[in-house]
């Protein structure tokens, strides 16, 4: 029955819908988009406050008609994603809705090939204040986690809404919790978090991603007060050193903080689950992180989320 639904929901396609202050264009990229995660996290440092403030975003009341990158366009590193987002808030749009030059783009990956963590975060702060200025009346999604979330391809995130991407590869859920500032002054509909595995990819204790999930709604629900606050369930993997039954457990402690704090809990566990209780093998790239169609499979919870709003 499961299999049934996802294959009927699987088949709409979800577009990003621009903010009232920027032309109401639509954005469909190639669906075989396929990105190589391989960006290295380095060192964690707080944001740079003086560089985000200082940084002079312009958004024009209407853009140019967006014309799709060309077929064969395709973002294959982290470090080229990283580029392909600063460039587009360097000429006042979000990088959702950009008309990027391929070769340009290869020429500006190059000129900082060692990207950290501080880069990230500042990136991302970036990207949240220019939302902020150009959301209008529009509703907003956020996500926020690791690089479960920084890679989901836009053109697969639901639509009716704006989207703000605030995932960053290796993030912890004390990371995440740490800079939720950053995207403080958006007006957010929805916020979606998805932190823990790389907690447990380096050996910290139920009890601390508990207590950071815990910190992350509370965080949440007073900076935004009106927003839903969805607590997505951990993914399970197909890695031995990170026992699946051990995410489930830690899963159900999750529902209950969500409960506990007025926030919803989204299992998508059971959604990603082969009968051996593993991440399914059509849904992954290496064991852990997720192919095209594992996307589609979240996309589809999402969607079916959505609709209960």
């Amino acid at each position: 029955m499961r299999e049934y639904y996802l294959l009927t929901v699987g088949l709409l396609t979800g577009l990003a819908i621009p903010a009232a202050a920027l032309a109401q264009i639509s954005i469909i990229l190639p669906e075989t988009s396929k990105f190589l995660r391989n960006f290295t996290q380095g060192s964690q440092v707080t944001v740079d406050e003086n560089y985000v403030n200082n940084f002079e975003i312009s958004l024009p009341e209407s853009l140019p008609s967006f014309t799709p990158p060309p077929s064969h366009f395709r973002l294959i590193s982290g470090n080229q994603l990283y580029h392909h987002r600063f460039a587009a808030l360097k000429t006042g749009q979000i990088y959702t809705r950009m008309n990027s030059d391929s070769a340009q783009l290869m020429r500006d990956a190059a000129k900082k090939p060692h990207l950290t963590y501080e880069d990230w975060k500042n990136l991302l702060a970036l990207e949240a204040r220019a939302i902020s200025r150009g959301q209008g009346t529009n509703y907003l999604g956020i996500l926020v986690g690791d690089s479960l979330s920084m890679w989901f391809p836009k053109e697969k995130l639901p639509g009716g809404k704006l989207w703000l991407n605030q995932g960053i590869s290796g993030d912890t859920s004390g990371g995440v919790y740490r800079r939720l500032r950053a995207f403080s002054s958006t007006r957010p509909h929805v916020i979606y978090i998805m932190a823990g595995i790389n907690d447990l990819r380096r050996g910290e204790s139920d009890e601390e991603i508990l207590r950071n999930h815990r910190r992350i709604v509370r965080r949440l629900r007073q900076n935004h007060p009106q927003s839903q606050i969805i607590v997505q369930s951990i993914l399970p993997t197909r890695l031995p050193a990170i026992p699946n039954s051990r995410i489930v457990k830690i899963n159900r402690q999750l529902a209950a903080i969500a409960e506990a704090e007025n926030a919803k809990y989204l299992n998508i566990y059971d959604w990603f689950t082969d009968f051996q209780g593993n991440l399914r093998l059509e849904l992954t790239t290496d064991g852990l992180h997720l192919s095209e169609d594992g996307y589609d499979v979240w996309r589809s919870a999402l969607q079916h989320t959505e609709l209960t709003f």
